[in-house]
């Protein structure tokens, strides 16, 4: 008798956001779903505008007024936690959910030493005594690859470099041991070299701890590196969601072609690299069907007035009418002639 499959650590199932105005309201996010196993590492990316950073924000409950999450669920290990009431949802965040931030300065209070915004978190969702809690944050600091956490402990955060406010920021998602990291852009403001350090940190976090993490950024080098599945967003939808090798040499969808095509290569001579025509639309503004529609250069007349839906097409979906057309021919994308 086999073993069930294990349960996703998240689930998400049709999460609609929405920001109400003078003008209307506009949908943020329009039915994204999908799940991220324990340990594993779910890259999310696409341009600025495509709703990968309201996805986070949804997930941890952090979408204020006007916004809205108006419908679908998200549920962490088998508990619905989109529906929680807010003193409930602030123990969620923090203790089982742990986010980092983009910029490290806006995630620590410059007046207060990192020691104690440690030591305060911990003991916010610990039973931990305040020398327990020093001693597990000194620990923490060590993890994360801090030098002489016993003394930086007590330093401030403008003492840090870019790179290691970044590791304390890090060190503060993991204070309660969380089952899931959201993680925005946590290697935009950094140099080369210190992204591939954190990069290879929150890689060894997963596989240490088990910890899950969704990997919100604009970089497909830093994806292909981390992550073990990608989702592309397109203006609040998923266009494309599968294991990184496959979608990052073969993708399906031609948004995902596009992002995959404006990439250089080191193989090879030198070829004109692939541009996507227009731009990502206004909220007030996405167009009937695909929204991908005006800019896609295989787009026909049922993308201009039909969504399309996520189609299985081998170990991916893609939500593209081309792959649901009767000369589709197999998994790899391939067309009658």
């Amino acid at each position: 008798m086999s073993a069930e499959p294990e349960k996703p650590v998240l689930s998400v199932r049709d999460l609609t956001v929405e920001f109400v105005t003078r003008r209307g309201t506009l949908r943020a996010l329009d039915c994204v779903s999908f799940d991220v196993a324990r340990g594993e590492v779910l890259g999310v990316v696409g341009e600025s505008g495509a709703g990968k950073s309201v996805t986070g924000a949804a997930i941890i409950g952090l979408i204020d007024p006007p916004g809205r999450i108006a419908g679908g669920e998200v549920v962490l290990s088998g508990h619905r936690i989109d529906n929680l009431p807010d003193d409930a949802m602030r123990k969620v965040r923090g203790k089982r959910i742990g986010m980092i931030f983009q910029d490290p300065l806006t995630s620590l209070n410059p007046l207060y030493r990192v020691g104690e915004q440690l030591i305060e978190t911990i003991r916010v969702h610990t039973n931990l005594s305040a020398a327990e809690a020093r001693t597990r944050a000194i620990a923490l600091l060590d993890e994360v690859g801090i030098p002489a956490p016993e003394r930086r402990i007590d330093g401030y955060p403008h003492e840090f470099s870019g790179g290691m406010r970044q590791r304390v920021v890090i060190a503060l998602a993991l204070c309660a041991e969380p089952e899931f990291i959201i993680a925005d852009e946590p290697t935009t403001a950094l140099d080369v070299s210190v992204q591939a350090q954190i990069i290879a940190l929150i890689k060894k976090l997963c596989q240490e701890r088990g910890t899950s993490v969704m990997l919100v950024t604009h970089d497909m080098g830093v994806i292909a590196e981390t992550a073990d599945r990608v989702a592309v967003m397109y203006a609040g939808r998923v266009a494309e969601i599968g294991p990184v090798r496959e979608v990052v040499k073969q993708p399906l969808h031609p948004y995902a072609k596009g992002l995959m095509g404006a990439i250089p290569s080191l193989e090879g001579e030198a070829e004109r690299l692939v541009q996507i025509p227009g731009s990502m639309p206004r909220l007030s503004a996405i167009p009937p069907g695909c929204a991908f529609n005006p800019r896609c250069s295989q787009a026909f007349a049922r993308c201009h007035v039909e969504r399309p839906e996520p189609i299985a097409v081998g170990n991916r979906k893609v939500a593209c009418h081309l792959y649901d057309e009767p000369s589709f021919t197999g998994s790899r994308g391939e067309f009658a002639a």
